[in-house]
């Protein structure tokens, strides 16, 4: 129930057909039509037409080669999977199935950035801020978003160079 309040349904159905992937369990969860589901409703724009064609006999060599290869058995997280097929250069044989895999592994890091954008654009933009103009209301996004870096900034010197731009009637310091 929780998880339906806090997710979309288009996000779990992306979790549910990324888990086809999972190389847990020997490749328990693995599902060819998960994986054609996944390309066509999320990413659709990352392959070609060609990479549909060839995908299938990737595929069915993939299960042969990848499943049965004693090197493959333990391996138990997608991240170790891909940093194996690499190593192996079985990602050079797979190239459509490790960019899959790629793409998927960017998901958490991409999903949070938005989110945390959108948590700080509603700490920004409250009642009282609504009439910001976009470009203010960018910069400070950029700055909360990146606060660990703006911590670094010297306000001191920002404010020299800004009084330095053209003369005031009243002096900034």
């Amino acid at each position: 129930m929780e998880l339906n309040t806090r997710f979309t349904e288009q996000s779990i159905e992306l979790l549910t057909l990324c888990e086809a992937l999972n190389p847990n369990d020997g490749f328990k969860s693995f599902s060819e039509s998960a994986i054609y589901s996944l390309i066509d409703k999320f990413y659709p724009n990352d392959f070609s037409k060609d990479d549909m064609k060839h995908l299938k006999t990737q595929l069915d060599h993939y299960k042969l080669d990848v499943f049965e290869d004693p090197r493959f058995k333990d391996v138990d997280s997608l991240p170790k999977l891909c940093r194996l097929l690499v190593e192996t250069k079985k990602s050079r044989i797979y190239f459509i199935i490790d960019r899959l895999i790629r793409l998927v592994l960017t998901l958490p890091v991409s999903t949070t950035t938005t989110e945390r954008a959108f948590s700080g654009m509603k700490l920004l933009k409250t009642p009282l801020r609504n009439k910001m103009e976009q470009e203010y209301l960018n910069n400070a996004m950029v700055l909360y978003i990146e606060r660990e870096i703006a911590r670094d900034i010297d306000i001191d010197y920002i404010i020299d160079r800004f009084d330095l731009l053209k003369n005031r009637r009243l002096r900034l310091k």
